[in-house]
């Protein structure tokens, strides 16, 4: 595990929630206490609080959850440094047609309240998700997206 990653996380994470974006962060580690410490964080993640984000899901570093309730990601689904997840919060993935697959989120990425992002989408960098929003197609950069289904 890398002590830069931890360094960058605890800066954001000053009076942020408690369980910060340690959940996934040694799934990278090949050391396997690393491994099952990430196992044993993640199992009480999911248990007091309803997150879902496996150990082996790629995340960059700054992972944010502002109310840390009800948050669900795809185990293939990738996101970049610095992004917040806010109550609600589904990264999904489409199992059929021109869409099949997982998202791919780039950096500083803010993704609101109840927001749904499915499908094999990319969501570029310096993005606003709004509330409420179903993201089911290709973000550009320095973008807000909200509505269902997403106007950018």
């Amino acid at each position: 595990m890398s002590n830069t990653v931890l360094l960058l996380d605890k800066q954001r994470y000053l009076g942020g929630t408690e369980i910060s974006g340690l959940v996934p962060k040694s799934a990278g580690s090949s050391k396997s206490s690393d491994k099952k410490n990430c196992r044993k964080l993640y199992n009480r993640c999911r248990a007091k609080r309803c997150i879902e984000i496996d150990a082996e899901t790629q995340i960059g570093a700054g992972l944010y959850f502002g109310h840390a309730y009800c948050i669900t990601t795809n185990l293939k689904a990738v996101l970049g440094r610095k992004i917040n997840l806010h109550k609600g919060v589904t990264i999904g993935q489409e199992n059929r047609g021109k869409r099949k697959g997982t998202p791919v989120i780039g950096d500083n990425v803010w993704i609101g309240v109840n927001a749904t992002i499915v499908g094999s989408t990319h969501v570029g960098s310096d993005i606003l998700i709004a509330p409420n929003s179903y993201v089911n197609c290709d973000v550009p950069d320095h973008s807000i997206v909200f509505g269902n289904p997403c106007i950018i």
